[in-house]
């Protein structure tokens, strides 16, 4: 727009003269950021309907009344990389791919007093670079723009990227920082980019007085766990040796994993990058345990350290006794999400053929269910289970392990599958097709299933709760009491004369038989509040007043969900022979209901709600 233009606006509505810098500024060719649009470029201003014309991403000659505009689109400057990107197409795409540093200074520039938070210049760079390449780009060039001495670099992304007036070494920023935090964590980490600056000859600054420090925090601060201790020792240790400081530091690293029962909480809060060190680390200060030791970590093992733990014991001599150990644990019913994740993806592999061979069986793809179902019930909201990705996604994993199953366990494993509530319906049935490719018969569960699906239970939501309770209970508590009690048992010698062993067995068929029914019944469920009950006929929610046989004596009943009965109180289920005798009835109807040996007439007299009478 012209200042005429503007002018023009300003005297329609007065209250835009404050923002009249940011009106001049809409000029025809001038690019813009939409709060809702994007980026576009003004086209044009209509001076018949005062609106400006902008091109977006998607949308051509779009009209927009530069009034709202304001609070809305901001106009970019010439240098801003979004725009550079329509003028200078060739140089930013040579910063892009040659020189990312440059590209990140010369975006900072284009801000007032050269600097944003770590959040808008992403935001910036990905649309500039492409949201399907940003990714993979970004990851390689932080790592270039850290070490650049003219970008100080932001702990979190809430703060911000500054270009800097006189640049700063990647080794004098880091010493600034350690300087000027009192964190213990945080000195544990700078002191860990320090190594790697030693390592490559960048630091020219005595770094005893860092050492120290890391060493008071290693040896006093009350921030640390003990994970974050041993990981802070390995660091301050690592430092000494790149600067040539022979001390033997207190705590020392054996120290800290001298009590061997807090290894397992120590392991699971290890970084990725030392799981390996640690391992080490165990076998040099537990040199008979290790194996022991080892073999505890992996039962209980989480993501990569599995990959850790199973690569320590084979390096160390122990393949025969972990091909052992993952059969008695697969029996035991003592395999572990990331212990089956782990054999389901090497289960190809020649190093690990051997290992693996007698393993790949139904009985696996039983525990591998049983595992997403435990952890379905454990999730909280929509947390991705990797076991359940990962049958979705290998489309040979189920035949694998389908290849020795008989039709009738086939069958079994398929109905564990459509009662189970680690997948999406539509997962279900692409999983159930390829157990339907293997086994053709078991098409008939899909009939039966969609049969059984008709046939829903009414239920509360409380007794929905209780009945949910009994299950989580029976699947996180009783079956793995159940599963040590197996264990245990087995430890007492011969197992055909093992009593203890045979009662926990029996256990366990009724818990699985438990858990299966349950299973059924909570699937079958459909929660009501009983609002929808009707007044002209008896429905699940009514209060019925009847009248009793042949002495008129009077009654009332109230019809509630299928696992709703306290007879205490004259509650009954509507599955009840007299819920069911009673449902459709009318005023005035009668029905006999025979109970064992003796039948009674009831004829009703009055229908009501329960939620008017409960309110």
């Amino acid at each position: 727009m012209n200042s005429e233009a503007v002018s023009a606006l300003i005297a329609k509505n007065p209250t835009l003269k404050p923002s009249k810098a940011k009106l001049e500024a809409m000029k025809s060719g001038s690019y813009v950021v939409h709060r809702s649009w994007g980026f576009g470029q003004i086209k044009s201003f209509d001076e018949n309907s005062l609106k400006l014309v902008i091109d977006f991403q998607g949308k051509k000659a779009h009209p927009m009344d530069p009034a709202f505009c304001i609070s809305t689109m901001d106009v970019l400057p010439a240098n801003h990389l979004l725009v550079r990107k329509q003028t200078e197409s060739a140089k930013i795409a040579d910063l892009i791919e040659n020189n990312p540093a440059q590209l990140v200074v010369e975006g900072l520039q284009a801000y007032p007093n050269n600097a944003t938070t770590a959040i808008d210049l992403e935001i910036t760079l990905a649309q500039v670079i492409g949201e399907d390449k940003f990714k993979k780009w970004w990851s390689a060039a932080k790592k270039v723009v850290a070490k650049d001495p003219r970008i100080a670099v932001p702990a979190k992304k809430t703060e911000c990227y500054i270009l800097r007036e006189t640049p700063v070494s990647a080794e004098d920023e880091i010493l600034e920082q350690f300087n000027g935090t009192r964190s213990a964590r945080r000195r544990i980490s700078l002191a860990e980019e320090l190594i790697d600056a030693v390592d490559q000859k960048e630091v020219k600054t005595d770094l005893n007085a860092i050492l120290t420090g890391v060493a008071d925090a290693v040896k006093d601060s009350n921030q640390l766990d003990a994970a974050e201790r041993l990981y802070g020792a390995a660091v301050r240790d690592d430092l000494a040796k790149a600067i040539n400081v022979d001390t033997a530091f207190e705590p020392s690293q054996a120290s800290l994993i001298a009590d061997v029962r807090a290894l397992a909480d120590m392991a699971e809060k290890i970084p990725v990058q030392f799981q390996g060190r640690f391992l080490d680390l165990v076998k040099a200060t537990h040199p008979v345990e290790t194996r022991d030791i080892a073999f505890t970590l992996l039962k209980t093992s989480q993501g990569k350290f599995t990959t850790e733990c199973i690569n320590f014991l084979v390096e160390n001599g122990h393949a025969d006794e972990l091909a052992a150990a993952l059969k008695r644990w697969q029996v035991e019913q003592n395999l572990r999400a990331p212990v089956l994740l782990w054999i389901v993806k090497n289960r190809h592999s020649k190093k690990f053929a051997k290992l693996l061979h007698d393993l790949i069986t139904p009985r696996l793809l039983s525990a591998i269910f049983f595992a997403i179902d435990y952890e379905a019930l454990q999730a909280s909201g929509t947390r991705r289970i990797p076991l359940g990705e990962i049958l979705s996604d290998d489309t040979d994993l189920i035949g694998d392990l389908l290849s020795t199953a008989d039709p009738e366990t086939a069958r079994d494993l398929a109905n564990a599958l459509l009662l189970n509530q680690g997948f999406e319906e539509l997962t279900k049935k692409s999983l159930l097709a390829r157990f339907i490719k293997i086994f053709p018969s078991i098409q008939t569960i899909i009939a039966s299933e969609a049969d059984g699906k008709e046939e829903q239970l009414l239920v509360s939501r409380e007794s929905y709760d209780r009945k949910r309770t009994e299950y989580e209970t029976i699947v996180s508590k009783k079956i793995p009491e159940n599963s040590k009690a197996i264990a245990s048992a087995r430890e007492h010698g011969d197992l055909k004369e093992n009593s203890e062993y045979k009662m926990a067995k029996q256990d366990q068929q009724v818990l699985m038989a438990q858990k299966s029914q349950l299973e059924r019944e909570l699937g079958r469920a459909r929660i009501t509040d009983f609002k929808d009950a009707a007044t002209d006929q008896v429905s699940v929610g009514s209060v019925v007043e009847v009248k009793v046989g042949a002495t008129g004596k009077a009654a009332s009943y109230t019809l509630l969900g299928a696992w709703d009965s306290d007879p205490s109180n004259n509650i009954i289920a509507y599955k009840t022979p007299l819920g069911l005798a009673l449902l459709t009835k009318k005023i005035g109807d009668t029905v006999k209901v025979k109970i064992g040996t003796s039948e009674d007439s009831y004829t009703i007299t009055g229908i009501s709600r329960h939620v008017d009478r409960a309110s």
